[in-house]
């Protein structure tokens, strides 16, 4: 297999460096808008079997002509969901198979937005479904950690767990600090402005999708791997959308355990126009306001040094077992930073989103896992990817009943 990776950045350097311990692959090629930024992750690497390109994400025609060029069977996306639609469609035209950890992004409903869904998460990229299917092509979409590993837990649950599922809540908590700064997202605060203040999304059966308020329904939930008791409250995600397609259930939520003092900046940029995407003219330049705020914050790629804590992405799952008892079951994976940097050399937030993406790559590459069309992790069979997970050094865990207090 080659494979050829769209950006760079922390996520798609943690990749490369969890893929440079397998062998399942013959070349990998890491492009990125800045080239000497892709070298120089090849260069740490010190590995043959990796190369730098230059790319730019937002053209399509750039992207086809380096799958042609790097002779690429698969194409993972590792940049920010805005560049998607160009490189889903450079790789459908060349027909290679595709896969990114964050879904076309959606817009609010005009008149209703907190109350009813507009353009939702993926929904670009589900009306493709069927061209895909018809020509035996695959698009593995929102393959990350959360979507990603997320789904794979709930349909792990759902197969082999519980005799019927009542509700699929993925919860995100960390007690992550970066020293030195008073405020230093971990993930890309492009992307997390984007999923934190658009209208959160849940799922019911006989509702549909409907959207609720920025941050509402609080709850504590208490997280494995020393975390502790994190607040949570709903956030916009992928899972709400992919899960029900695959996962007989009755309702499906995210929660974000984010903190009160990160919701108050996000407030705070919001109130101030500052996440907007829209470009605006300053002295002659047109700049948008939410690419001031990426460029004015640390690259989370950097932090690593200065974090201290453990991040952990999991799924809890309620329902029936088979005797007929209710059941809870909260599946997971938690990660130390202190152990992410002296294991990869990368920080906890970053390799836990890059890896999963590498295990579904070899599962795909050994023909484990099969499919056509534009499909998410929750399509497939969990169990080879847990047990190749946890070959990789990276077991989940379980905690039985529900941590919600």
């Amino acid at each position: 297999m080659k494979i050829l990776v769209v950006g760079t950045g922390g996520v798609g350097a943690a990749a490369a460096e969890v893929a440079r311990r397998r062998d399942f692959f013959d070349r990998v090629t890491l492009a990125d808008l800045d080239v000497a930024r892709a070298q120089s992750v090849v260069d740490r690497l010190d590995d043959g079997r990796f190369e730098a390109a230059h790319v730019d994400a937002s053209d399509a025609a750039s992207v086809s002509a380096l799958i042609c060029d790097s002779g690429a069977d698969a194409v993972l996306n590792a940049t920010d969901p805005r560049f998607n639609p160009q490189i889903f469609a450079a790789a459908f035209e060349l027909g290679v198979t595709y896969l990114d950890m964050a879904m076309t992004l959606s817009e609010r409903h005009p008149e209703r937005p907190y109350e009813e869904t507009g353009v939702m998460l993926g929904d670009a990229q589900f009306a493709e479904h069927e061209r895909w299917r018809e020509r035996g092509q695959l698009a593995l979409v929102g393959m990350g950690v959360e979507p990603g590993l997320s789904d794979v837990f709930a349909r792990y649950a759902a197969d082999h767990l519980f005799a019927a599922v009542d509700e699929v809540a993925v919860r995100d908590g960390a007690n992550l600090v970066v020293e030195g700064y008073d405020f230093a997202p971990t993930f890309s605060i492009w992307t997390t402005i984007e999923e934190c203040l658009n209208p959160p999304l849940v799922w019911e059966r006989g509702r549909g999708f409907f959207t609720t308020e920025p941050f509402s329904e609080p709850e504590l939930f208490e997280f494995p791997g020393g975390i502790g008791v994190v607040e949570c409250v709903n956030v916009e995600h992928e899972e709400v959308v992919l899960i029900p397609r695959a996962v007989d259930c009755r309702r499906v939520t995210f929660k974000y355990g984010l903190g009160a003092e990160f919701i108050d900046v996000l407030r705070t940029l919001n109130k101030l126009g500052l996440d907007s995407t829209e470009p605006v003219r300053v002295r002659g330049v047109d700049v948008a306001p939410r690419d001031v705020v990426a460029a004015a914050l640390p690259d989370p790629a950097t932090l690593g040094d200065r974090m201290r804590g453990t991040t952990c992405a999991g799924t809890l799952v309620t329902g029936t077992a088979a005797d007929g008892s209710a059941k809870a079951v909260y599946l997971y994976h938690a990660l130390d930073n202190k152990r992410s940097m002296r294991e990869y050399g990368h920080q906890a937030v970053v390799l836990q989103t890059g890896m999963n993406p590498v295990v579904a790559l070899e599962l795909l590459a050994t023909g484990a896992w099969k499919g056509a069309g534009v499909l998410g992790p929750e399509s497939f069979d969990a169990v080879p990817f847990l047990e190749l997970l946890a070959a990789y050094g990276e077991p989940h865990g379980t905690v039985d009943g529900d941590p919600r207090r």
